[in-house]
């Protein structure tokens, strides 16, 4: 019987075998490892040390998830009355 540990992952505990690397860590919650940033214990982690780092009791992980797409659609932009479509900064430069 394996013992487990307890880790926050994004605010929530997760129970995972003591020793786990980051990386299968990470898979086994379904992440796509190319579309995240991971904070461990407040630090930004490089992805190329996720390999080497063992997960320990009450370690923290913040998982940022990149999302593709466009943004919605917004009304056309309106110009306040009297603008002339040119700004002057006060000193010559506009």
């Amino acid at each position: 019987m394996t013992t487990l540990i307890a880790i926050q992952v994004n605010g929530q505990t997760v129970a995972v075998p003591p020793g786990q690397t980051l990386t299968t860590c990470l898979e086994q919650l379904g992440y796509d490892l190319r579309l995240v940033a991971v904070e461990f214990n407040g630090e930004i982690l490089h992805r190329q040390h996720w390999l080497r780092t063992s997960l320990g009791e009450g370690d923290v992980l913040e998982v940022v998830t990149i999302v593709g797409g466009g943004r919605l659609p917004s009304p056309p932009l309106q110009s306040p009355p009297g603008y002339s479509g040119r700004a002057s900064l006060g000193n010559g430069w506009r």
